[in-house]
């Protein structure tokens, strides 16, 4: 009996390596498979991280959707503008979770962040 769970906590450990190994070789497309994924900001970061953020983004892809009259300018907050980036910049890249990092700033979710007329859009 002491033996099983032994090799039960043996085996969690291996499991946990080979699902980091997955995650680490860019595995998450297959354990999601077909699963539509958005990336947007944490709403705990920081104006100076949130901000940094829009700007990387927006030097990297049209942000033009952001801009004042346009359907992802509201609500004018740092949060919602530098998700809507963060996304274009990740959905351009091909939802490699690496490029949600933004220096642990990003999250992927596998709910459509979408509101009124601002689509996110997904791949």
């Amino acid at each position: 009996m002491a033996r099983r769970v032994g090799s039960s906590l043996i085996s969690l450990p291996l499991s946990l390596a080979f699902l980091m190994l997955c995650l680490i070789s860019g595995g998450t497309k297959n354990l999601v498979q077909g699963q539509k994924t958005w990336c947007v900001a944490k709403p705990s970061s920081d104006e100076a991280t949130l901000l940094a953020n829009i700007n990387f983004a927006c030097s990297q892809v049209d942000c033009g959707v952001l801009q004042k009259g346009s359907p992802c300018f509201y609500p004018d907050s740092l949060v919602s503008h530098a998700s809507v980036a963060m996304n274009l910049y990740y959905q351009s890249r091909g939802r490699k979770f690496w490029n949600c990092y933004f220096k642990n700033s990003g999250l992927i979710v596998m709910t459509d962040p979408s509101f009124g007329s601002c689509i996110y859009g997904c791949n």
